[in-house]
């Protein structure tokens, strides 16, 4: 019993995420390993990357702020933590320098979906968010309406018409704040025409 309580302090100093680099590093053997995941005390997430399983269950939320820090939760995602829309995507959508590597997003739990952004229009409108007791980076409410409109073409019509509707009636809106990315972003055309005649 000490002995798995020895391992779970060593995976708790790494978030309960750990890197085979770090496994070795830690002393932690491919047959201990081996051994942690057949008695369902570690499970592999991907190529390389082990997470801790306890009744504490580290969360979706924390594989990717750990796996992925720089990642910034955005569109459907974005749009459900603020109450936006009521459908439950099985993906966490994730905005990511678009030099990053395509590879490295691929994964089977959780399953993620990455949107390669522009440097320059990446950090329009982050800030933090609280998802499962963890701290992420998450775009803000007019982030969120802003990308809605970029995707006007693609996105479903009643799930388009939900966001607008609900951000409209949202106490915490900015509308300065809005037009502001609007117009960085490219759609402030969009916004004037869409979401003007509610504000």
């Amino acid at each position: 019993m000490s002995t798995v309580t020895n391992y779970e302090a060593i995976f708790e100093r790494y978030g309960g995420i750990m890197r085979t680099c770090e496994l070795t590093k830690e002393g932690i053997s491919y047959q201990t390993l081996q051994n942690l995941m057949e008695e369902g005390s570690v499970e592999k997430i991907k190529y390389g990357y082990y997470q801790w399983q306890d009744e504490k269950a580290f969360t979706e939320a924390a594989v990717i702020s750990s796996l992925f820090p720089e990642a910034i939760i955005c569109d459907v995602s974005a749009a459900m933590y603020y109450g936006y829309t009521d459908r439950v995507p099985g993906i966490w959508h994730i905005a990511v320098d678009n030099k990053s590597a395509r590879n490295k997003f691929k994964m089977d739990f959780p399953k993620i979906k990455p949107h390669f952004i522009d440097e320059k229009r990446i950090d329009i409108g982050v800030c933090e968010g609280n998802i499962d007791g963890i701290t992420v980076k998450i775009y803000d409410r007019e982030r969120v309406v802003c990308d809605c409109l970029r995707h006007i073409n693609t996105m479903d019509g009643e799930a388009f018409n939900t966001v607008i509707q609900r951000y409209v009636a949202d106490k915490d809106k900015d509308a300065a704040r809005l037009m502001e990315y609007a117009a960085k972003l490219g759609v402030e055309k969009k916004a004037r025409r869409v979401i003007g005649v509610w504000l």
